[in-house]
């Protein structure tokens, strides 16, 4: 049994601790938040992710997880000590490294034995060189150790069967044995592994993700072509995908994305290509294309109700994806302050978010059912493709609306059934 440490307990880190113990690790999950330790020694989950409550508690009911706020308690013994803070965006869009500092300079002060340090945070190249030298200034006693990133590929609502059924697992170190050890470490999973640099391990997660977000943004920008000639994106997608260079994956077109990783990993890959000298001409146009759709929706509802000033718009979902609470960078953000400043007010319902949402959104009313954000409204807007959205009776929504207005942003419903129905519909690229 490996004794693994690691430090940060928000999404990633609590998905990763939980899902190593579940391989059979003993596991000391570390954060300087006392409030969420605690509440975690009382199985009290700081996100919503499905299967996570239930794959935590089990571990710590089987011995093979702890909480703590200790480092010197969490490394006493570890073999592996994963890295797994937050690198929000700063002012200028470059990834915030404070946490990543803090971390990796209490490791050294704290570390007993020799250490496999793993960056399992996203961050700018040349990251893990730069904690190396932490490492090695900030160390009371020298001691041997090794830095290696180990990026995530963990999708929100589905992080727990990403970590367990991986595509790959990508491993960057100068240290050829230290690439070995966190390899061995993955084999249980059964996936490919890939062993590289430092520096092109930590350039393949924003590679990766800034690719996805380009799918999406060019699907969008698609869209708008879509409605001017009268094509069908989704069928446009659908006929894509089949072609095995392209695949089926993030070719929806929709309000485009939000979360935690492709927003900031996007900007911050930009910003790593300004401070070279270059100019990321397509990053910069996939960021464009995607907060335009924020501005596109609420246009388009104004257009259809003849103006939004006085007006009542509900939002149907208000987490940047279905099956998590997340509302960092949440579209639902942009057009609901947009839709307040044009002079609408609006109601909203989540099944899960809207406890996060309520301090970020306190001047919008959330309700408890999608047909109470029905009720009395004069449009609703598709923001979240949650499953409960798809299986809604519309004809009892259309009793409920003021007027029969419907903006589907993620084309979860047929265009000829709904305007068949009665209402007033318009969809993204159809």
């Amino acid at each position: 049994m490996k004794q693994i440490c690691v430090v940060g307990v928000g999404y990633v880190g609590l998905v990763t601790a939980a899902c190593f113990a579940d391989l059979g690790n003993r596991v000391i999950a570390l954060d300087v938040d006392e409030k969420r330790v605690e509440n975690l020694k009382k199985g009290i989950m700081p996100i919503y992710e499905p299967g996570l409550d239930e794959l935590v508690k089990r571990n710590v009911n089987a011995g093979r997880i702890t909480f703590t706020t200790s480092y010197k308690e969490a490394l006493t013994g570890s073999e592996y000590a994963f890295i797994a803070v937050g690198t929000p965006s700063g002012q200028q869009g470059e990834a915030d490294l404070q946490y990543v500092e803090a971390a990796a300079r209490s490791i050294a002060q704290n570390m007993s034995a020799p250490l496999v340090i793993i960056n399992k945070s996203t961050v700018p190249i040349g990251t893990g060189d730069w904690v190396a030298d932490i490492v090695k200034n900030a160390q009371p006693k020298a001691l041997e150790f090794a830095v290696v990133s180990c990026p995530e590929f963990l999708r929100e609502g589905s992080a727990i069967a990403d970590f367990t059924s991986p595509h790959r697992t990508i491993i960057g170190s100068l240290d050829r044995e230290a690439a070995n050890k966190v390899a061995h470490l993955h084999l249980p999973l059964r996936a490919p592994i890939v062993i590289t640099d430092l520096r092109t391990a930590e350039m393949i997660k924003y590679a990766s993700n800034a690719f996805l977000a380009t799918k999406i943004s060019f699907m969008n920008e698609l869209a708008d072509l879509c409605e001017r000639v009268g094509a069908d994106v989704k069928e446009v997608a659908a006929g894509m995908g089949y072609d095995a260079r392209i695949g089926r994956h993030f070719l929806d077109a929709g309000l485009g994305w939000g979360g935690s990783c492709f927003p900031k990993d996007v900007e911050a890959l930009a910003f790593m290509a300004k401070e070279k000298g270059l100019n990321p001409r397509i990053l910069n146009g996939v960021m464009d294309v995607n907060y335009e759709r924020r501005k596109s929706a609420v246009t388009s509802v104004e257009k259809m109700l003849g103006g939004l000033k006085g007006k009542t718009v509900g939002l149907l979902g208000l987490a940047f994806k279905p099956n998590t609470d997340d509302m960092r960078d949440a579209p639902a953000i942009d057009i609901a302050e947009a839709l307040i400043e044009a002079g609408a007010k609006v109601k909203a319902y989540d099944p899960v978010a809207m406890e996060v949402a309520r301090p970020i959104l306190p001047q919008i009313e959330l309700v408890d059912s999608p047909y109470k954000v029905a009720e009395n409204s004069d449009a609703l807007i598709v923001v979240t493709e949650w499953n409960e959205f798809k299986q809604l009776d519309l004809e009892k929504v259309k009793s409920l609306l003021n007027s029969p207005v419907l903006y589907d942003g993620r084309n979860i419903y047929e265009p000829s059934r709904v305007k068949a129905m009665g209402f007033t519909y318009q969809a993204v690229g159809r």
